[in-house]
């Protein structure tokens, strides 16, 4: 029997995949898509995003790959400079295609032992006491304890359980594809700096060599978002909006995409839980999506290590949804405020006028791109300490980065005092060390960075302890 089977090969199941290898749980991906997708989706990591691949040494694969960019106008396109001091060691986005982003990912779960089967479409589900059984098309079957579905928001695993995907359907559809363009490069960028001063959602990014990344909203909204757009459709929306179709032709590949806003009722169903655009979709504004997913998984990845190594607490993999569902919820509110400012009607417009106007304020302009990278993110562990239920920035000790001691996908103490975790050696990393950035005795951080516990009283920590990594054996003494 497979430990875990993941459905779906995008970031969400790759990142989630390394995670479980990491812990030594077997996994298989399934992706019914023979190939990785050449076209290009989501354009880069925003911060949270960025630091989830320094913990886990992945970051300089990535920087190598990408580009650096300011933490700035990302909120319904208002540019503003990024707020002063944002707490974080990675105060950037990276622009990466997302081709880059999968591949890399792929790589990574590949190095770790994870086994990804593409062109395996999964047609049946179902689960009793002991597993979950999978159907493919041809009839095999395989069996696993569990299975998670990566498989985007037209879920076949959420159909299968059926899980309510209840929201608002689109409104209006986007037109993206790449494509070769005769006009001069000057003037395609004079037209959309003109049309993007009222229409944000318009744009024309040159990819090198004549090619370009065209995005413009569709006329109608499709009855059927899996029938590619053709060619004529996006000559005819150019022309609507910028008065010329730029001599587009020689389509790479030609897409839509709508706004729709939809949160799955639930993101378990027994042993069978859902992540990433199969549990929660919204419109693109702001670059949200693949960043969501990314860090569902992060979330997910150790709960379900624990879980299948024998070692979870009870509970612990039921805070997969309760700390999730609410940040998914939280994400879906703010693309729909971007979509009203992105609104040219004369109301929204005024709104717009109003927000750019408050975000001249340090503190307003702090936090909508807090909220926009994810480094707000704040799960109820109780109450205490300022720190409790935070991500912790990568900070200094006398010996190297907190975020080096993460690679390994475990728990860390990081204590000036003096404390033990003997018992839990195997869940986490015990560093005795000093930091001038950090100005508590001692710090217990969960594998997916956030603080779960500070203090410097060891029947205290032995409580924490127990609660997020489970009970020691009885021949394994805590002291």
């Amino acid at each position: 029997m497979i430990d875990v089977i993941i459905v779906g090969g995008g970031p969400t199941g790759l990142m989630l995949a390394s995670e479980l290898r990491l812990n030594g749980v077997q996994v298989v991906v399934l992706e019914k898509e023979s190939e990785a997708p050449k076209w290009v989706r989501s354009l880069g990591l925003h911060v949270r995003s960025i630091e989830v691949m320094d913990q886990r040494g992945l970051l300089e694969r990535f920087l190598a790959q990408g580009k650096q960019y300011p933490v700035g106008g990302f909120f319904a396109g208002i540019d503003k400079p990024a707020p002063r001091g944002l707490d974080t060691a990675h105060p950037y986005v990276l622009g990466i295609p997302q081709t880059i982003t999968d591949r890399l990912l792929a790589e990574r779960a590949a190095e770790l032992g994870a086994d990804l089967r593409r062109g395996c479409e999964v047609v049946g589900l179902r689960q009793d006491g002991e597993g979950v059984t999978v159907e493919l098309p041809d009839g095999t079957h395989l069996r696993s304890r569990y299975v998670v579905g990566c498989d985007g928001g037209r879920s076949t695993v959420r159909k299968l359980l059926g899980v309510g995907f209840p929201g608002e359907p689109s409104r209006c559809d986007i037109l993206l594809g790449e494509m070769e363009a005769d006009a001069a490069l000057k003037t395609v960028m004079t037209v959309v700096a003109e049309v993007r001063e009222t229409e944000k959602r318009f744009g024309l990014g040159p990819l090198g060599d004549g090619v370009y990344r065209v995005v413009v909203p569709a006329a109608r909204v499709s009855e059927d978002r899996s029938v590619a757009p053709v060619l004529d459709e996006f000559k005819q929306q150019l022309r609507a909006f910028a008065g010329t179709d730029f001599g587009v032709h020689s389509p790479r590949w030609l897409s839509r995409f709508g706004d729709a806003t939809r949160l799955a009722e639930r993101y378990r169903s027994g042993r069978v839980s859902l992540a990433g655009d199969a549990a929660h979709i919204h419109p693109p504004m702001g670059g949200q999506g693949l960043n969501l997913g990314i860090q569902d998984a992060f979330n997910l990845g150790w709960k379900l290590a624990a879980e299948v190594n024998g070692w979870g607490p009870p509970g612990l993999l039921d805070t997969y949804e309760t700390e999730r569902r609410p940040v998914a919820t939280d994400v879906l509110e703010n693309p729909r405020a971007q979509g009203v400012l992105l609104s040219t009607d004369p109301g929204p417009q005024s709104v717009r006028r109003l927000v750019s106007e408050l975000m001249d304020f340090e503190d307003v302009n702090r936090f909508l791109i807090e909220k926009i990278t994810a480094i707000s993110v704040r799960y109820s562990v109780g109450e205490g300490h300022e720190l409790l239920g935070r991500r912790l920035r990568d900070v200094r000790l006398q010996r190297g980065r907190l975020y080096e001691q993460m690679h390994g996908g475990r728990g860390v103490l990081v204590d000036q005092t003096g404390l033990s975790v003997a018992g839990w050696a195997d869940r986490i990393n015990h560093i005795v060390d000093h930091s001038d950035e950090l100005d508590v005795p001692a710090i217990l951080l969960r594998p997916d960075g956030h603080v779960v516990w500070v203090g410097d009283e060891q029947q205290d920590l032995d409580h924490q302890l127990v609660r997020w990594f489970g009970r020691i054996s009885v021949s394994d003494p805590i002291h």
